[in-house]
């Protein structure tokens, strides 16, 4: 068809039903194309690359360089439980957030096959809501400012607890699951936002985070970078239950604000069990 409108020099050139006119001045038509859709005999294919899986793979070991910094075999999540007692606050992001400020693309991709090392970017290109500084915020146990990564890191290695708190449409972007994955390789239990983009929200939940948001968005305000975080009835955790939190601020008042979530009765099972993944791998065996 594109070579009949070429040869034509019409857009609206109809080669079943119009004709040109050949340097004798006569009108012709050109021929159908004619040829075979597929080959007669099929394709010559010597070797697919296809193996048929063994009936039991138990035994099949992946072997990974440990000295690797672009590949790094995964491990289990661990459920993060319903005692989160004053955790800490990692971040609380202003304005626009995608996944890009969470996990960042470009020189970082080829680190795709290793999480620990991808996680060094975690939420670096993230705004402060306190300093509107990017990659740093405080850690509440040393007083000193770092890093996003680094002071998660610390909060990880001595068990601490940690929510992140975020703006409107929180995740937007592209439907990258290390955005969510990171953060909860590093330690983050929660993520509470005034809304989600959608599919950040359930990478978070597949993950066996919790994704929140407020019931009241003006709540955002009431967090503070000093504020102690305890959620009081996660025990509770049900479809179409509110969830609540008390924070503690460091002046030694409280507020305790109510959150909304969008998980069902599968997707509460993932949070308990660690993950989607671990759920199902506990459904097969």
């Amino acid at each position: 068809m594109v070579a009949a409108i070429a040869i034509s020099g019409r857009l609206d050139f109809d080669p079943l039903n119009d004709s040109l006119v050949n340097e004798n001045g006569d009108e012709i038509k050109l021929d159908p194309p004619t040829g075979l859709e597929l080959p007669n005999k099929g394709f010559d294919c010597k070797d697919s690359g296809y193996i048929d899986p063994i009936n039991d793979g138990s035994e099949i070991e992946v072997k990974v360089n440990s000295k690797s910094e672009r590949l790094q075999l995964l491990k289990p999540f661990n459920p993060i439980g319903n005692n989160i007692k004053d955790a800490r606050l990692l971040i609380k992001t202003f304005g626009k957030c995608t996944t890009d400020h969470i996990s960042m693309a470009g020189p970082w991709l080829r680190y795709r096959g290793h999480l620990d090392n991808i996680s060094n970017n975690c939420l670096i290109g993230a705004v402060n809501a306190f300093n509107k500084k990017t990659n740093f915020v405080k850690n509440q146990y040393t007083g000193e400012y770092a890093g996003v990564p680094d002071v998660q890191r610390f909060y990880k290695s001595k068990g601490i607890d940690t929510v992140v708190v975020g703006d409107h449409n929180y995740g937007e972007g592209s439907s990258r699951e290390h955005a969510a994955m990171e953060p909860r390789h590093l330690g983050v239990c929660a993520v509470i936002v005034k809304s989600f983009a959608r599919i950040h929200e359930t990478n978070l939940k597949k993950q066996g985070m919790l994704a929140l948001t407020f019931s009241n968005e003006s709540d955002y305000d009431l967090v503070q970078e000093n504020d102690l975080i305890s959620f009081i009835d996660l025990r509770d955790f049900s479809p179409s239950r509110h969830l609540k939190i008390r924070l503690k601020h460091d002046n030694g008042s409280y507020d305790v604000i109510k959150l909304n979530h969008s998980y069902n009765k599968s997707q509460i099972k993932w949070f308990y069990e660690g993950s989607a993944l671990n759920l199902i791998k506990k459904q097969n065996k």
